[in-house]
C-alpha cells in the first residue's frame, strides 16, 4: 500500500528546508531580515542587551536551545554577549567577507538562520576569551523556574 498523501502537503519537520514563503509566514519583517537574511539589529535596541533574568536562550526561528545566561557578559558592544553556546554543536560557525570585514558569522545548527558573529582576542575577561555577539532578535529567553 502506498501513502496517498501529495508530499508537498507534508507539514515540514526539519526547519532547514522551510522555503522562504513558509518563513516569511512564521517571522515578523524583522524578524525575517535579521534570521534568515543575515541583518543586523541596530545596537543597544535589543529586549537581551542588558538582561539578567537566568534562563535559556532559544532561536527564535526554530525554539532550538543555544546559550545558558550563566554564559552571558557584559561586553558593552550594544548586543547580548556570551562567551560560549550551550554546546559546539548549536551552532555553525561560517566566515563572513561582507562589508569588507573579516568576521565569523553564527548559525543555528538546527535551522541555519543567521544569529550573530563571534570575536575572538579581544581582551574579554571570559573562560574562552571569545565574544559570541548575538543580535536580541534571533532570539527568545526561557526563564529558569
Amino acid at each position: 500500500m502506498t501513502d496517498s498523501t501529495p508530499e508537498s502537503t507534508a507539514p515540514a519537520t526539519n526547519p532547514a528546508t522551510l522555503t522562504d514563503e513558509e518563513w516569511k509566514q512564521r517571522l515578523t519583517p524583522a524578524e525575517y531580515r535579521v534570521l534568515r537574511q543575515a541583518g543586523t539589529e541596530a545596537p543597544f535596541t535589543g529586549e537581551y542587551t542588558d538582561t539578567k533574568t537566568v534562563g535559556v536562550y532559544r532561536c527564535r526561528a526554530c525554539d532550538a536551545e543555544l546559550f545558558r545566561s550563566e554564559q552571558k557578559f557584559e561586553s558593552h558592544c550594544g548586543w547580548p554577549s556570551f562567551f560560549s553556546p550551550l554546546a559546539g554543536d548549536k551552532i555553525i560557525e561560517v566566515e563572513d567577507n561582507s562589508l569588507g570585514m573579516k568576521r565569523v558569522e553564527v548559525l543555528c545548527a538546527n535551522c541555519r538562520s543567521h544569529l550573530g558573529h563571534v570575536f575572538a582576542g579581544e581582551g574579554y575577561d571570559t573562560p574562552t576569551d571569545l565574544r559570541y555577539c548575538i543580535n536580541s532578535i534571533s532570539l527568545k529567553l526561557e526563564p529558569a523556574e
